[in-house]
């Protein structure tokens, strides 16, 4: 009997520390870029946004957010946003937007469209290249 309930308790105990899918992260990537042949300034500051968007009255709220200074280099900008599952909410709603801002704080570009994020299962959201407009 012995011999029978030892591997059973240690299968049990073991499976109680695994993760479970729902802890296990998942990834949002992508690269962000836009049309126009111009170069930034070193100082432009990137920003990409991974947020809640499920209620139209009322501000989003930010999930993830990835943010850094151009330091000379140009787009396209690759990005990955990790988000622990048990922030999201299968009810809701989710997207990425991006901004470009010149270090004074002045909007230079900025994503226009909807760029929705369906959290299925899988680890990785490959959100291919989003593009910004440039802003008046």
């Amino acid at each position: 009997m012995l011999r029978i309930a030892a591997p059973i308790g240690l299968t049990l105990s073991l499976a109680a520390c695994a993760t479970t899918p729902a802890e296990q992260p998942v990834s949002v990537i992508g690269s962000i870029t836009y049309r126009e042949r111009i170069a930034l300034p070193p100082t432009a500051q990137v920003e990409i946004t991974l947020a809640d968007v499920s209620l139209a009255d009322a501000p989003s709220k930010t999930i993830a957010q990835q943010a850094f200074t151009a330091d000379g280099r140009q787009v396209p900008f690759a990005f990955t946003m990790t988000v622990d599952q048990r922030q999201l909410d299968a009810r809701h709603s989710y997207a990425v937007s991006a901004r470009i801002t010149d270090a004074s704080g002045k909007l230079m570009f900025i994503t226009d469209t909807r760029n929705s994020v369906a959290f299925d299962g899988r680890r990785a959201i490959d959100l291919g290249m989003l593009t910004l407009i440039k802003t008046p």
